[in-house]
């Protein structure tokens, strides 16, 4: 990927420049570990410094931190698994063991890396939280532990079977099915007419403003306007309307062929296409090689709207939502009735977008959402040092977004997203991930994960962390009020920050935690997070396993005196992360994906876990828990 110059703050330089005016510590030289000691977390801005002791929320007794080759989960929950790589969806499909899989039978079975989850109650509109769809991202394979002799050197595209290509590409994409609890475990439903998979063969409709637009167009699609598969899916959300939206978070590395023969080498190449072919696709399918199509890059990173609920329904790339790396499309409706799309570009320094429709929502007249995402604003983040976060339109014809620059159609801005975002002077972030909107205050919160590619610069007494190698998580305010009352229209924000993760123990991370976090407590890299009923953040990390502990969920508090006090709920086996964690309407489970275990080795021979199954020589398979108290309570009480 090409590194870009960066002609804008970066967002902890800004966060200091506004400690610094405040004259909190200025030039006392106080480190952050230092100031995190003192109890000074959370509502940076203001100045405030906290108790030294708060009782969490969160009554639960912490789990305390283990890293082996099992999952664990809190004294008085079970963390049963739900469905895994390979499980049977249809009536009448046996357990097989997932070695002996082919292309044509993981296109109708359970797919591979599970990432976000979706819980949608059957009936729609109901909130039963006994039964429901489990609609979940199957992310990517990670073939170094799926198949023998092919490690993850870089070589494996190269090296895989025609037949292991087209089982890879049969086991990523989506994989909806019905699940139902009975006596506290949770079951898939496997004759259930819901069940359904979505791969890199299923026909998608493209629509908004891309839809039959000339660089959508392939040969074997004249009209651009149907597309097959998808691809990365790794974020997602759910509409008021009961859909659900999966976010395909990049496709650079699944295509060969030379990006300069190409008509628009110079936006393949901001999107990160370098012909790498890393899952070989091209070497069997010419529709991946950009030499011979190089349209058919421009038909993916997209948000697709699927309806669970209709097997007959075809899945929708809208278009109007911006081409970017998308981590997360979280969904909420304004108190005005128009629908507001919050969205994450998951890749170093990139940006914060959101999207608001046009039209209102009409909850009374379910007619009213249809296409309702094809016309609206995306706009685009700027943190500002005065604490105001401002969104900038991506509109054609705005500033410097005009046919001279590129541009001569929304259309062209949507394909060129990144480029727009350049050139408006967005704030380049720590690789955004997800973003939620707490139901309860209203405020949105956006998980930045890490930059190790952040070069060191002036060094500012708090929160100027080059090489960021811990993440953090920013708190966007938008005015109006709490909750219900809170503008997500609006132009202007403010912003804060939650935490910033590291070790408290070490000074150098710079982890602003709340001071009564125990050694159990702390994380790193953030990566995917939800909110409980009562609106209690859950966070959900991806990249632990670097610092030799397991990745997992925490919960934590982000109003009142436990502001920012994690506790440690749950933790992965060796290799994996944590991720797309989801509740039940009433509270009383969390779905997790327990995402690539053992894709720490460097061979199937060398794996340290053979999760969840632990049977002989049986393959590692990521899949799908459910974390539920042993007495049946709420999770988080």
């Amino acid at each position: 990927m090409r590194e870009r110059r960066i002609t804008q703050p970066d967002i902890r330089n800004v966060i200091a420049a506004r400690v610094s005016r405040r004259g909190f510590l200025l030039g006392s030289g106080t480190t952050l570990g230092a100031i995190a000691a003192q109890g000074f977390v959370g509502s940076l801005f203001a100045g405030q410094a906290v108790a030294q002791t708060a009782q969490s929320s969160l009554m639960f007794s912490e789990l305390k931190r283990v890293y082996d080759d099992t999952h664990h989960v809190a004294d008085g929950y079970n963390a049963n698994v739900v469905v895994g790589w390979g499980d049977p969806m249809k009536a009448g499909q046996e357990v097989v063991d997932v070695a002996t899989l082919d292309a044509a039978a993981q296109a109708e079975r359970f797919g591979y890396n599970c990432d976000y989850i979706a819980y949608m109650p059957l009936p729609k509109g109901s909130q039963s939280s006994d039964n429901g769809l489990l609609c979940v991202n199957n992310e990517y394979v990670s073939f170094n532990v799926m198949f023998p002799d092919l490690p993850d050197d870089g070589e494996g595209g190269a090296k895989m079977t025609a037949e292991q290509v087209a089982l890879c590409n049969m086991a990523i994409g989506h994989s909806i099915v019905e699940v139902k609890r009975t006596d506290g475990v949770w079951a898939v439903v496997q004759d259930s007419t819901y069940n359904r998979r979505f791969t890199l063969e299923t026909p998608f409709a493209i629509s908004g403003p891309l839809a039959g637009h000339d660089w959508m167009k392939t040969s074997y699609d004249p009209e651009g306007k149907m597309v097959r598969g998808t691809n990365y899916n790794c974020g997602g959300g759910v509409t008021p309307w009961g859909t659900v939206l999966t976010c395909e978070e990049g496709a650079s590395d699944t295509f060969g062929g030379d990006i300069a023969t190409t008509p628009f080498p110079d936006v393949l190449e901001r999107y990160g296409y370098d012909g790498s072919d890393y899952y070989g696709r091209a070497r069997f399918d010419s529709r991946f090689d950009v030499s011979v199509e190089p349209n058919e890059p421009n038909r993916f990173d997209w948000v697709v709207e699927i309806d669970p609920y209709d097997p007959a329904a075809m899945p929708i790339k809208r278009t109007a939502l911006g081409r970017m790396a998308h981590e997360a499309s979280t969904v909420m409706q304004n108190k005005d009735g128009r629908v507001v799309v919050y969205m994450g570009d998951d890749d170093y320094f990139e940006y914060v977008y959101r999207f608001v429709t046009e039209a209102a929502y009409d909850p009374a007249n379910p007619a009213s959402a249809k296409d309702i995402l094809d016309a609206g604003t995306l706009s685009v983040a700027v943190f500002n040092e005065d604490g105001r976060l401002t969104w900038l339109p991506l509109t054609q014809g705005t500033g410097p977004l005009t046919a001279e620059n590129g541009f001569a159609t929304q259309a062209d801005v949507l394909l060129k997203t990144r480029i727009a975002a350049d050139l408006l002077g967005a704030t380049p972030m720590d690789r955004p991930e997800d973003i939620e909107t707490n139901p309860v205050t209203g405020r949105v919160y956006a998980v930045m994960t890490k930059n190790k590619k952040r070069e060191a610069g002036k060094l500012n007494p708090v929160n100027t962390r080059p090489e960021n190698f811990w993440g953090h998580i920013v708190e966007m305010i938008p005015p109006g009020g709490a909750g219900a009352e809170a503008d997500h229209t609006a132009d202007t924000y403010t912003w804060d920050l939650l935490m910033m993760a590291g070790n408290p123990a070490d000074a150098a991370t710079g982890a602003t935690f709340h001071p009564d976090t125990t050694e159990n407590g702390w994380f790193v890299t953030p990566d995917n997070i939800t909110f409980d009923p009562k609106g209690r953040i859950f966070v959900a990390t991806d990249g632990a396993n670097d610092f030799d502990i397991a990745d997992g969920v925490y919960g934590m508090d982000t109003e009142g005196p436990a502001r920012g006090l994690p506790k440690l709920l749950f933790a992965t086996p060796e290799g994996a992360e944590a991720t797309g964690p989801f509740f039940t309407p009433d509270g009383t489970t969390l779905f997790v994906s327990v995402q690539h275990p053992a894709e720490n080795a460097d061979t199937v021979a060398t794996v340290g876990t053979r999760w969840p199954d632990f049977r002989g020589d049986n393959l590692p398979r990521p899949a799908v828990v459910a974390i539920t108290r042993i007495d049946g309570g709420e999770v988080a009480s």
